[in-house]
């Protein structure tokens, strides 16, 4: 797995990870907001940011790719 999917639908409230970044598996990568929760997505795997799908502000429906790896 190389992505980082959206587990529920919510607005991107901030991003913790830029391209170039190395993150390890259980990290925070996304901070989601829906129904004024914050909720932390973390990545089962450690790797290199490859992309940013989104920027804050965005709206994501559940699945919709995050952030992708290398």
């Amino acid at each position: 797995m190389n992505q980082v999917l959206a587990i529920m639908a919510g607005s991107v409230w901030k991003i913790l990870v830029k391209v170039g970044d190395q993150v390890d598996a259980g990290q925070d990568v996304v901070i989601l907001e829906s129904m004024k929760m914050e909720i932390p997505i973390a990545v089962d795997f450690g790797g290199t940011v490859k992309e940013v799908k989104v920027s804050e502000g965005d709206f994501v429906n559940e699945g919709d790719v995050m952030v992708e790896f290398e």
